[in-house]
């Protein structure tokens, strides 16, 4: 039978059926494609049949309104749950379900990605949907100012993820009540009993205790499922709600009901008929739930007014992380969708010039890098242009939500401070000395590395007209002004700072270590070698064509210094560069912070390293053939 049904029309009695439904879809599916997560499914299924046909004020002709409830999947294992619904809303075929599910080029991937309309984020790596729905609701709370609410599913697994307990603190903390978690809480992971099981009311306790409002139902009682939601609507109270559900993994097949064996793993066909049978057969039901209000106004956004870019004299010392801060309030001022994020060091990466100047579009989020940049995500979901900072050296422990807005295709400027054994006296876990690496990692990524304050702010302009994920390395310490304001520093370009006809060695160096290769070609003048100084700012995309030109005018000579681990970096970027570019013959000098960095001052550790103007200058002394005694 198909019945199309209004939210008036929608009983309990129905969307029973529909539960039954998405449980059989979820099976057909997964075992049609041969993997999948059936029992994951299943143990959801009432969960969501309740919340997508009485609850769910979704406009399924026009996923991107911006009036939308937004609906997140941090379970995305589930995703013939999620597929199923899809189905039973109307916007994908029975023939897509079926036969599009889990194969090559199509779009019903193993776990969900925004490749669909009905897709906000990539989930699958637990502990991520919860997080970016903060940012979600951060921006219908606070700079949309629509009453859109963010559901979230989550797994009972993934509450064991600390990222979970980072998103429900800042949910408390910035009272968003739009936020809704339904935890499935149905005792088993993928290798057996989860850490509570069961344990409803320690689950309620520690909710409580991050400061949610937290209610525990039986996830299969419709019922009290329809009466959870409705208490969760309710957005007086301005605390978040965490509905905690317990269920039953397969639920609905006797067979396998609680078994740990069966995670991950589709039914084999005859195993898929029984349950099939078990549950009724197969239905065709289509249903949509709530329609969002309308007439509700988006709050316009337009330019706010013209700014001027700061302005820097040559050879004035000026920190490129100060100049990053002054570059974000001019950014802010030209464009109204700019927000800013900082991990409780804004005074440090100078985002809180930012904060002073539009605290209402700032976000601080403490010590929790990964919810920095999963509330990043999150706005930038919403349509905003979030620039993220904290110390480089920390944004090691929110790798996995870099990589995971890739996959989300959104766009995130990240800023990393304090980079390298250039920050002196803090010592070796405040340094960056991994992130160019790690950001070089990551599919379509954008990694920029200013010498000095006037390229810094071109390139947070450049920044601001980047998609994808792009990163801005700062120093610490300030730095000779080397170039004009209005100098343009396009993304993929190269500075040639000194050459001639006759320069023997190309000294190649990126952030600091441009200062300190223009030091040693001085040193080097006096004793008639002289070098080119290549400033390497963007490291990806790397001016290939330009590096290529300068090493060959060298016959293949080359220093390249860097404040970074060799593996990885500049140095890896540039070789490959050539590499590719077949330059020939090559004769390459790598510099870098090859052991383990202790406390000292900037010019004790940088000469320690082995990358100052004296060990850059001696490498290329060397590679020209000349000693010097």
């Amino acid at each position: 039978m198909t019945t199309i049904a209004s939210t008036s029309e929608v009983s309990l009695d129905i969307a029973a059926e529909l539960a039954a439904q998405l449980r059989v879809d979820s099976i057909r599916t997964s075992t049609s494609a041969g993997s999948g997560h059936p029992t994951s499914s299943m143990s959801a299924a009432d969960l969501l049949a309740v919340l997508i046909t009485r609850h769910l004020r979704y406009d399924w002709d026009m996923p991107r309104s911006p009036v939308n409830d937004q609906l997140i999947f941090s379970k995305g294992h589930a995703s013939p749950l999620l597929y199923s619904i899809f189905k039973a809303t109307g916007v994908i075929s029975e023939d897509e379900l079926m036969n599009g599910y889990r194969r090559f080029g199509q779009r019903l991937q193993g776990h969900p990605t925004p490749i669909l309309p009905w897709v906000g984020v990539a989930t699958g790596s637990l502990g991520q949907g919860l997080p970016d729905g903060v940012g979600v609701a951060l921006a219908g709370k606070y700079l949309d100012r629509l009453p859109y609410r963010t559901w979230v599913l989550c797994g009972d697994s993934e509450f064991a993820e600390g990222s979970i307990w980072e998103a429900l603190d800042k949910a408390a903390y910035y009272q968003l009540s739009n936020l809704i978690t339904i935890v499935d809480v149905n005792r088993l992971g993928q290798s057996g009993p989860t850490d509570l099981g069961w344990n409803l009311d320690a689950y309620f306790r520690r909710a409580e205790a991050f400061g949610a409002r937290a209610l525990v139902i039986d996830g299969h009682d419709l019922a009290a499922i329809d009466g959870a939601l409705t208490t969760a609507e309710d957005t007086q109270g301005e605390k978040p709600t965490v509905i905690l559900a317990k269920t039953i993994k397969g639920r609905g097949f006797s067979e396998v009901e609680d078994s740990p064996d069966w995670h991950g793993k589709q039914f084999p066909a005859d195993m898929a008929d029984r349950a099939i049978a078990e549950l009724g057969g197969i239905r065709n039901l289509v249903l949509r739930g709530p329609r969002p209000a309308s007439g509700i106004p988006r709050q316009a956004q337009s330019k706010i007014a013209d700014a001027e870019w700061p302005r820097y004299e040559v050879g004035k010392a000026v920190a490129t992380r100060k100049a990053y801060g002054e570059a974000l309030v001019a950014l802010g001022t030209r464009d109204p969708r700019v927000v800013v994020l900082d991990g409780e060091v804004s005074n440090s990466t100078y985002a809180n010039q930012f904060a002073h100047a539009y605290p209402h579009r700032y976000f601080e989020m403490f010590i929790a890098e990964q919810q920095l940049v999963a509330a990043a995500t999150g706005l930038n979901v919403r349509g905003y242009h979030p620039f993220a900072s904290t110390f480089a050296a920390f944004l090691t422990r929110a790798y996995d939500f870099i990589r995971m807005a890739s996959i989300s295709g959104v766009d995130l400027r990240l800023v990393g401070s304090h980079c390298g054994v250039e920050i002196g006296a803090d010592g070796p876990s405040q340094m960056g000395l991994e992130d160019i690496a790690m950001l070089r990692a990551v599919h379509g990524s954008t990694v920029l590395y200013p010498s000095d304050a006037t390229s810094t702010i071109a390139l947070v302009e450049a920044m601001a007209a980047t998609s994808g994920i792009s990163y801005l390395r700062t120093t610490r310490g300030a730095y000779p002004v080397l170039y004009p304001a209005g100098e343009t520093f396009p993304v993929g370009g190269s500075k040639l700072l000194r050459s001639s006809d006759r320069d023997d060695v190309t000294l190649i160096g990126a952030g600091v270590t441009v200062h300190e290769c223009l030091r040693a070609a001085d040193l080097l003048r006096e004793e008639d070698i002289h070098a080119s100084v290549f400033d390497c700012y963007s490291i990806k995309p790397i001016d290939a064509t330009a590096l290529s030109a300068v090493t060959a005018a060298t016959a293949g000579r080359v220093v390249i210094a860097e404040d970074h681990h060799p593996e990885g970096g500049l140095g890896s970027a540039v070789i490959e560069a050539l590499v590719a570019a077949g330059t020939a013959p090559l004769s390459a000098v790598h510099l870098a912070v090859r052991e383990m960095p202790g406390s000292g001052s900037s010019k004790e550790l940088l000469a320690w390293a082995g990358i100052d103007a004296d060990h850059i200058a001696t490498a290329a002394r060397n590679l020209a053939g000349i000693t010097v005694h």
